[in-house]
């Protein structure tokens, strides 16, 4: 991998983005150290956060790995084209994840029956968590398009602040949601939002969290 000057521009700035909500000391340490990276050190730090793979090695998504389960995950739903886990870095209660099975690079890929499944997890949420609405929204993974479900129950977004789950919290939010009988009347589908801008990485982020050299 060889990175030229405008890809180090737009890796740096991505990183530098996902750290303003870092502590202040850590922050300012971290934008001095992605400031000072050049070339070589920028693809060391890329390939110690697993983003890129040494050259011979495939190319890894870690949503394609938490599909094929070598990533763990908290399952709450699939069907034959996608998977539902529990976010682990949740904005709010009930945030899900809606994986296509296959890597799709783009809204115009997810397939049609991803929206089943996105209908049938925002079901058992409503009958368990009552939030006033749920969001949901696609975005763009480290290439791999992925699903939002984000339950509202104030004023919550995609910005909003995230969380860290304990595995315990995620086992129990498996079994409220495992535990809702299936729904018989027909709901509207809910309606995707897409937003096909790349997600960048953070300290917080789900399976990547940011190791600075």
């Amino acid at each position: 991998m060889a990175l030229d000057d405008k890809q180090i521009i737009e890796i740096k700035e991505q990183l530098l983005n996902q750290i303003k909500s870092f502590p202040e000391d850590k922050r300012k340490q971290a934008e001095t150290q992605i400031a000072s990276m050049d070339a070589a050190q920028l693809e060391s730090f890329l390939k110690a956060n697993d983003l890129v793979k040494s050259e011979g090695e495939s190319n890894s998504c870690p949503f394609c790995s938490i599909v094929s389960g070598s990533i763990p995950s908290t399952k709450v739903g699939e069907n034959k084209s996608a998977v539902a886990v529990l976010e682990i870095n949740p904005i709010s209660k009930g945030h899900v994840l809606i994986i296509p099975k296959e890597h799709v690079d783009s809204p115009d890929k997810i397939p049609d029956d991803l929206q089943d499944l996105v209908k049938e997890v925002s079901k058992k949420i409503r009958a368990k968590f009552s939030p006033k609405d749920i969001l949901v929204k696609s975005l763009n993974l480290f290439g791999h398009e992925v699903v939002n479900l984000l339950p509202v129950y104030a004023d919550e977004t995609m910005d909003s602040k995230k969380s860290q789950a304990t595995p315990e919290d995620l086992q129990k939010l498996k079994k409220e949601l495992d535990l809702v009988p299936e729904v018989i009347e027909e709901v509207k589908p809910e309606k995707i939002e897409e937003n096909s801008s790349v997600e960048k990485i953070s300290e917080e982020d789900m399976w990547l969290p940011v190791r600075i050299p």
